[in-house]
């Protein structure tokens, strides 16, 4: 874990602790939507270690808060490009003026955004167009942390748009991120609330100032991904404001953010999940939990998980810590159904299982067949039930609509693929 705490900064920081003022939101219908491509960053350190990180990710969410305040006393619419490289997804986007990159991952599980946690590689530097320091903000992640200055400054997205006066931290110390800059969080805006230092202010979100300065005319994100077998794939978008149809087949259909806590707080629903149909055995009966990029694996209850290690006779693999199936077994392995809101959502045979042709880049053994569905460590009952990650995500096209509270899936032409 790499602890970096610039001096000269601290100092300037403790001088200044003046909170950010809110921005107070406002509907254009003049503008239109920004897309970003994105894509998926490899982390090679092994399954073993993504399972612990998704699972201590989980512990985060279930305790409902991403505040870390000890961390100081102990010390219209637009596409973004997203690359993919097998873990978890980046962008870049430049902060500043003149202008600095940074590589940032894409988070609806978080709502800060932040910058600095490559010090010696990419450290951030202030330009003309950054503020003085408005605040401490500190935000834990379960695996990782950061605490640092909240500044506010001009923030370009990839396809040049530029949002004015974004409140961004600036890391004086963080933890956990490895080949990143930093978060770009665009979960629920009350996921920020308590992770300055003075006052209880929230932080309006990229997606909140994009809406309020009119870049975009819906306060809304789409993803659109799909799956890969090579290292380095810029294989998704994002676009902010609106939807990309040429992204999804069929229906869009939403459902409201569920109102069973913690997941409330997150972007949360409502699902259950059956086997070989939509009224097939029950794997998780309907209960609450969480759509997340951020997370790697589709995690389910303890006991969901346990059904599901005896239906597929998956045995846990030592080294990945991930459920390993044999050739006859993946042959006789029938799709999920996750059942959302009154509509069905078909998780196929070959979306269950980790691309074999990264078995290797994950620490496993070539050939090997391991399955992405896992345990979230707690039985169902706890409010936060399960965590649709990325490798679900990335069969489907996924709206988090914060202006309407709701949450949208549709099938896309990578729903039925055979990637894996």
């Amino acid at each position: 874990m790499m602890l970096a705490a610039p001096v000269g900064l601290l100092a300037l920081t403790l001088t200044f602790l003046l909170v950010a003022p809110t921005v107070a939101l406002h509907v254009r219908t003049d503008a239109s939507p920004v897309r970003l491509p994105f894509a998926r960053r490899l982390n090679t350190t092994g399954m073993a270690k993504l399972l612990e990180i998704d699972r201590k990710r989980a512990k985060a969410f279930r305790a409902g808060s991403r505040a870390a305040p000890n961390l100081f006393q102990q010390g219209a619419a637009v596409n973004v490009p997203a690359t993919n490289q097998a873990v978890d997804y980046v962008t870049t986007v430049t902060i500043g003026n003149p202008g600095k990159a940074y590589i940032l991952l894409i988070d609806t599980g978080s709502s800060n955004t932040w910058v600095g946690a490559r010090p010696l590689d990419n450290p951030f530097i202030p330009s003309l167009s950054t503020s003085l320091p408005q605040n401490l903000v500190s935000v834990e992640y379960g695996s990782g942390f950061v605490a640092g200055v909240e500044v506010t400054d001009r923030l370009t997205l990839p396809s040049g748009q530029v949002i004015e006066n974004q409140s961004i931290g600036t890391a004086l110390l963080s933890g956990g991120f490895t080949d990143v800059d930093g978060i770009i969080g665009i979960g629920p805006v009350n996921l920020t609330c308590g992770t300055l230092l003075v006052g209880s202010e929230c932080i309006p979100t990229v997606t909140d100032n994009a809406f309020s300065q009119g870049i975009i005319s819906r306060n809304l994100v789409g993803f659109s991904f799909h799956p890969t077998d090579t290292l380095n794939n810029t294989n998704g978008e994002l676009t902010f404001g609106g939807l990309d149809t040429s992204k999804f087949t069929g229906p869009l259909n939403f459902v409201p953010i569920t109102l069973t806590s913690p997941a409330s707080q997150f972007v949360g629903i409502d699902q259950s999940i059956t086997l070989g149909s939509p009224t097939g055995e029950t794997v998780l009966p309907t209960t609450a939990g969480i759509t997340d990029t951020g997370t790697t694996l589709l995690l389910i209850a303890s006991d969901a998980f346990a059904t599901y290690q005896s239906i597929t006779g998956g045995v846990l693999d030592a080294t990945t810590g991930l459920l390993m199936i044999t050739p006859d077994q993946f042959a006789n392995l029938k799709s999920l159904f996750f059942n959302v809101g009154g509509n069905t959502f078909e998780f196929t045979p070959n979306a269950q299982i980790w691309p074999r042709a990264l078995n290797t880049a994950i620490g496993g053994t070539e050939g090997n067949i391991y399955l992405v569905i896992n345990d979230i460590g707690t039985p169902t009952g706890s409010g936060l039930d399960f965590i649709d990650g990325m490798t679900f995500l990335e069969r489907f096209y996924y709206v988090f609509d914060a202006q309407n509270s709701r949450v949208g899936f549709a099938n896309t032409p990578f729903t039925h693929a055979t990637t894996n």
